[in-house]
């Protein structure tokens, strides 16, 4: 399974993975023509009270990671997570965030959700 995690103001690689924009907001200052989105995964991104409580302060990470885990039980996001695990399986998947801190983002938690079979 390939899965990987870019900035949405990364330059396009022409890879062949599908691309999924994984947050609920629509990133600043980005045509969507520029992305070359498969798909838009509002419903895989973290709610908005979740969000906004994490601030992606790092000390609150590893509590944001518990609990968005949780989140992505509820029954539209399992399923868009099957739909998403297809496609990794396939070509593989390029999930796409506007977050600074890739590493410690809703878009690198559900990226290694995918590769454990959360």
């Amino acid at each position: 399974m390939r899965v990987q995690v870019r900035r949405v103001y990364e330059d396009v690689e022409p890879d062949g993975e599908a691309r999924v924009l994984v947050d609920r907001l629509w990133p600043r200052g980005i045509a969507k023509e520029h992305l070359h989105l498969d798909r838009w995964a509002k419903e895989l991104a973290p709610s908005t009270e979740l969000r906004t409580w994490y601030g992606h302060r790092p000390e609150r990470f590893e509590e944001f990671r518990r609990r968005y885990l949780t989140e992505l039980k509820a029954p539209a996001a399992a399923e868009a997570m099957r739909e998403l695990r297809r496609l990794a399986e396939g070509a593989g998947v390029t999930l796409l965030t506007a977050t600074r801190d890739v590493d410690r983002s809703g878009a690198q938690v559900l990226a290694d959700a995918l590769r454990d079979g959360s």
